[in-house]
């Protein structure tokens, strides 16, 4: 599987985004509307529609989900221990780590959803659908709490108002309760679902500075070491604690090799924090995907056939 060529199309609309916003009419004043159309409707809209209709039997894939919790505790803790690493406490602004902590552990589910349709069909997918439904919570939450606490706002007050919590909650409460989404509705939500991916990874290129990382160069090695390192390493061990099957396994591995969300660049802006920054990890984190994804597989692959002799 070429997966270089399966990001590109990712990548190439965070480049697209950079160059409309730096060099035509289409500058920064639209693309701060664009963000808000994305966080407050597209991209809760989106989670809703994703969660609402995956089957999601929570009983029959515990070890699944406990090794998905798991997996997003370990991320979150990582990225929160960053500024008392050894040698980078004096070096690193807590409110830019509060802002970028997140880029340690969410992910990019639209990258995701279409690595598990080539991976392992529709059984990869209802894997995958499970772990964004367990996973998506937790880590919105891990987000906005350095962030809320950072800026002194109320953290409960902060995740009521999260759009992209209140998409995930309701999406996994109709999932429960039975609720379907009505044929002549689904079209529609569809192509907002589309909108989502494009402007959201267009919002992000826009916003893009490409000096950005220069002031604050450790915690970016920091942050992209734990999600493209430290993160795959945690789930190829948690596949052997929760025993995890092949299927079960290789989903885990990929999602946890995923590069971070777009959607970082979006929570870091409309929160007040230095969304150009979080936006230049999003990019960093997309091109790193390219080697990171390969490799985790590989060793899952390696490591099965290990523990198959």
């Amino acid at each position: 599987m070429n997966f270089a060529q399966l990001l590109f199309p990712d990548f190439s609309l965070i480049l697209i985004g950079y160059l409309i916003c730096r060099f035509t009419p289409l500058n920064r004043s639209v693309w701060s509307q664009v963000e808000q159309l994305v966080y407050f409707l597209f991209f809760p809209v989106l989670l809703f529609q994703s969660i609402i209709k995956s089957p999601l039997d929570v009983g029959a894939a515990s070890n699944l989900v406990g090794a998905g919790w798991a997996l997003g505790l370990g991320g979150i803790a990582l990225a929160y221990s960053v500024p008392y690493w050894p040698g980078l406490k004096d070096h690193i602004a807590l409110r830019q780590h509060a802002a970028s902590a997140q880029v340690a552990f969410r992910f990019n589910s639209f990258i995701g959803l279409a690595l598990a349709d080539k991976l392992a069909g529709a059984p990869g997918l209802a894997v995958l659908a499970l772990l964004i439904g367990v996973s998506v919570p937790l880590m919105n939450m891990g987000a906005v709490w350095p962030m809320a606490r950072h800026g002194q706002r109320g953290f409960l007050a902060e995740l009521v108002r999260n759009p992209l919590i209140i998409g995930t909650a309701s999406g996994l409460i109709a999932n429960l309760a039975g609720v379907q989404i009505p044929l002549w509705l689904d079209p529609t939500l569809n192509r907002i679902g589309s909108a989502s991916l494009a402007l959201g990874l267009m919002a992000a290129g826009a916003g893009m500075q490409l000096g950005a990382l220069n002031h604050a160069k450790l915690l970016a090695v920091a942050l992209m070491l734990i999600r493209h390192l430290l993160m795959p390493l945690l789930a190829l061990g948690l596949c052997a604690v929760f025993r995890l099957n092949t299927l079960q396994a290789t989903i885990l591995l990929m999602f946890s090799a995923l590069p971070t969300a777009s959607s970082c660049y979006v929570l870091a802006a409309r929160m007040g924090y230095d969304g150009p920054y979080v936006a230049a990890l999003v990019t960093v984190s997309t091109v790193l995907g390219m080697a990171s994804l390969p490799l985790a597989l590989t060793v899952l692959r390696e490591f099965v056939r290990v523990v198959g002799q």
